[in-house]
Order: C-alpha cells, then structure tokens, then sequence
C-alpha cells in the first residue's frame, strides 16, 4: 500500500459514502476516530450542504476522513420513454398522495460547486463516483493535498482511472448495493458485472495503483480475502447502514435482517441506473419497464420514495443493500471497526499459520 493509503487507514477500512442521507457527519467520525476511514456523500446535496456537514464533520473528529461527489451525467436518456414511465407511476402517486417529481431537476448535481469548495477547502481525500473527473481536476485536488479516489467497475474502467491521475481506484464488485459506479450506463451490460474477487484480481494485473475493494463485505475475514486477491483496503457500506449513527430510515435498517426480505437485485426502478437493492414491491413492479434514464428517473421517483419512508412502508422505499445484507450487526460504528479489524487479525493469522483456524483456535 502506498505510505499516502497508509497514513490515512491504520485500519484497511473504509466506509462507503452512501448518498441520500446515510452517510452523516456522526457515522463518519465514529469511523475515522475508530482508526477506519468515515466518508461524507455530497450526491444530491447542495455545496453549501456539503460545506456545512464538512463542518460538523471536523467539529467532530481531527481524523482524516473523505467526500463522495458525482460526476455530472450525459444527456442521452429518451425523453418520451421517461414520459412513458411518469404514466406508469401515476397510480403510486395517488396511493401516496403525492406529486411525482420533475425529471428535468438537473444533472451535474452541483460538480463544480462542490469542487470549488472542495479546493477552496481541502479535505483528506476525494472520491468519484458515475466516471472520471477530468486530469486537470485530479490534478488541482492532488495539489491541494487531497488523495482522489475514483470507482471503476471493469479492468477497463480502472485503467482509465489509472491514466487520468487519481492515486487510487475503488473496485466495485457487482455484489455492491446502491448504484453501480460505472462510467457509462449501457443497458446491454445489465445483470453482466464481475464478482468482487475476480474483478480485484483482473485489476491488480492491469493497474499499478492502490485498490480498494468494495462490494458485500460485511466481515473480517471477508476484508482478508479482498487483500489476499490484491486489494490494500476494503470498503463496506451496508455493513454500516446499520449502526446507530447511520441516517438510514430506521425502516431500512430493520430491513436488512427482515426475513421478509430474502434477496436483493439491481434496479432501475427508482433511479434509472442500475442499483442493488432489497425486493419489495415497488422493484417487483416498477424494475422491469425503468428506462436508462439516471438522474431523470431519481428526481422523478423522490417524492414517492420520501412519502413512502414518512409512511414507514417498507415496499415503496429504495432499500439499497448489498448482498451480504443478512450479515448486518447492530453495533455502534466504531465498535464495528473493531470488531472487523479484529476478525481480519484473526483471518490474516489463520492464512499465515495453516495449523490455525480463522478465528485463532487451533484446528481440530
């Protein structure tokens, strides 16, 4: 691992900065004063909300920590096919008695906003999401003294990461939950992502840079496979979705465990991206007539999501969760930490010692 990676993480933990209101200054402190790295998601925030948390964040903690931007989104969706969909949703409108909303709500998610205060005031790291920020941007943050990290979601992609200057790229695995952060939403490639452990491996033998592994890892020993295959960290997100310090909608933490709810799925049902979430009606009956058409689905489909969480019904919520869901612990963030840091110890002793087992007892 790079001496930058390493003066960040003494754990090789990172928190994934989930978007729409999860990844809170509280849940990132917890992890950053755990010794992990606690990140802030700015998507669908304002610059001066992110500002703001970046705030809160420093008032809470003096540890490194990082910020999620999107990268802003072509404009290729079919216009008429989101129409299509509007009058599909007309009856979830009614049934939670609100508006639908306005698809033509923006697509740059504020970028240049958010990268001249991210420059104006520096931060420990950066990482992109949706694509790769131009050379000069990576550049600029380097100079600022911030470490950028760019998801890729192919070989390919973080080859292009690679070639553009970030210091280091975040490996998603098809098993991730949220939106898959690939560079460009070809429909034709739908349900085709890699396995985590297969992707880490075919990047490590086409990139020279750090890699940190994310997608369905919830434990320790999880943390120590990614490492084994080549990653230097791991990033978890719904492992912490469910600590108490996550902002998640109490009814999605329960979800996650909810025996209700067996399997997830990627979707465009919400958002017009493909995304992982849990099954529940809305994904049953709404996933398979979504168009390509991300942010104009999201911005359509978020009063519907925000009545649905007011009413507290799970079946009308986008339940983004990774497919180790079950796995989920109800502990506070920093314990999490280490409690993984610990589990990987363990895993990392058993690799190295054959006569041991994972959780250091000797084998029978």
């Amino acid at each position: 691992m790079s001496s930058a990676l390493t003066d960040l993480l003494p754990h090789p933990i990172v928190q994934a900065p989930m978007a729409g209101g999860v990844s809170v200054p509280q849940l990132a402190a917890a992890v950053s004063e755990a010794g992990a790295l606690g990140c802030l998601a700015a998507g669908y925030k304002t610059a001066d909300g992110m500002y703001q948390e970046i705030k809160q964040l420093r008032g809470l903690t003096g540890r490194p920590f990082g910020v999620n931007l999107f990268l802003p989104q072509p404009e290729y969706a079919d216009p008429s096919a989101v129409e299509v969909y509007a009058h599909q949703l007309a009856g979830e409108a009614a049934w939670y008695e609100t508006e639908l909303g306005d698809p033509d709500s923006g697509r740059d998610d504020g970028y240049d906003a958010k990268l001249a205060v991210l420059l104006d005031n520096p931060v420990p790291v950066v990482s992109f999401h949706f694509g790769v920020p131009a050379q000069e941007v990576l550049e600029s943050l380097h100079r600022a003294g911030t470490l950028t990290l760019v998801t890729a979601t192919t070989a390919e992609e973080a080859l292009a990461v690679q070639r553009a200057g970030a210091a280091a790229v975040v490996v998603q695995g098809v098993e991730a939950g949220g939106h898959q952060g690939s560079h460009r939403d070809n429909p034709e490639t739908d349900g085709a992502g890699v396995g985590l452990l297969s992707l880490v491996a075919q990047v490590r033998e086409t990139v020279d840079i750090p890699v940190v592994a994310a997608g369905g890892i919830m434990r320790g020993s999880q943390i120590a496979a990614v490492l084994a295959a080549g990653a230097d960290a791991a990033q978890l997100g719904t492992a912490f979705l469910a600590t108490p310090e996550s902002g998640a909608n109490a009814v999605h933490k329960e979800a996650l465990t909810n025996p209700l709810f067996v399997r997830t799925e990627l979707t465009r049902a919400f958002s017009g991206r493909p995304a992982r979430g849990l099954v529940n009606r809305f994904l049953r009956e709404h996933g398979p007539y979504a168009p390509a058409a991300y942010p104009d689905v999201h911005h359509l489909t978020s009063p519907l999501r925000k009545a649905a969480a007011k009413a507290g019904d799970a079946q009308g919520m986008a339940l983004w969760a990774g497919q180790g869901h079950r796995m989920a612990r109800d502990l506070p963030a920093g314990r999490l930490v280490e409690v993984l840091a610990a589990e990987l110890a363990a895993a990392r002793t058993a690799l190295s010692s054959p006569g041991a087992t994972a959780d250091g007892g000797a084998a029978r």
